[in-house]
């Protein structure tokens, strides 16, 4: 089976995470990569969305919310430390990326004692969404990335992204209800939440090797905090600066 890298890496700053994120999948390693990280609060909108569609702007700059955008598609999450994203990076080209990741976390809550089920980009539980998914594509490889909801309260998600726009229009977030692990009567920590993940991706993908982000990972990061993510109108309407 294919041997993969474990990357084990904290930012405290969410500009930093989301720009590591992405280098993950520019620096194109040649086998899978598993990253799992977590932000402070903020609210991250997808490649190509509208902020004044996703966000309750006023309710964001009242409490302090920083909004920022990402590389990938998909919907607009809410991100805090009650929350564990999990970044997959696959070569490319790959067949089915969302489908994978897919696969681990759903092996991942299977093992933390809840049943799911793969839905509309999105890990249900019942009717409540537990894990989101987007995907981001380049010609070397491809990253799916998830999140999932440990601790954080549906409420607190509702309380900073709007609800379903009465014109949806084809980039528009797909609004379902959520709930958390905690929400659904397990609270094992972040550590067994983890260790489940890292199992779960083992056993389907191969194994994980733990290291640290290398040389040309961070040098990627700084590139792209100097031409994205330090910019603030790549997170207002997704422009870049010049390289």
């Amino acid at each position: 089976m294919t041997t993969g890298s474990d990357v084990r890496a904290a930012f405290t700053d969410p500009a930093e995470n989301l720009a590591f994120d992405e280098a993950l999948l520019r620096v194109a390693s040649g086998s899978p990569v598993l990253w799992l990280w977590r932000n402070p609060v903020c609210v991250v909108v997808g490649r190509g969305q509208r902020i004044t569609r996703e966000v309750r702007v006023d309710e964001c700059a009242r409490d302090g919310v920083p909004v920022l955008r990402r590389a990938s598609g998909g919907g607009t999450v809410f991100h805090d430390p009650g929350n564990l994203n999990v970044t997959l990076v696959l070569p490319g080209p790959a067949d089915r990326p969302l489908e994978a990741l897919g696969q681990v976390m759903s092996a991942a809550v299977d093992q933390l004692g809840l049943v799911p089920r793969i839905g509309d980009r999105g890990l249900f539980v019942g009717d409540a969404k537990l894990c989101g998914f987007a995907v981001f594509r380049t010609k070397t490889g491809l990253l799916a990335h998830s999140t999932l909801l440990v601790e954080t309260s549906a409420g607190l998600v509702g309380r900073y992204l709007t609800s379903a726009p009465p014109d949806p229009r084809p980039l528009d977030s797909h609004r379902s209800p959520v709930a958390s692990l905690a929400e659904h009567g397990l609270r094992p920590g972040f550590p067994a939440v983890e260790a489940a993940v890292r199992a779960a991706a083992s056993q389907l993908l191969g194994t994980f090797v733990p290291r640290p982000p290398s040389a040309a990972e961070l040098a990627r990061q700084r590139a792209l905090l100097h031409t994205r993510y330090r910019y603030p109108s790549w997170h207002a309407d997704g422009a870049q600066r010049a390289a």
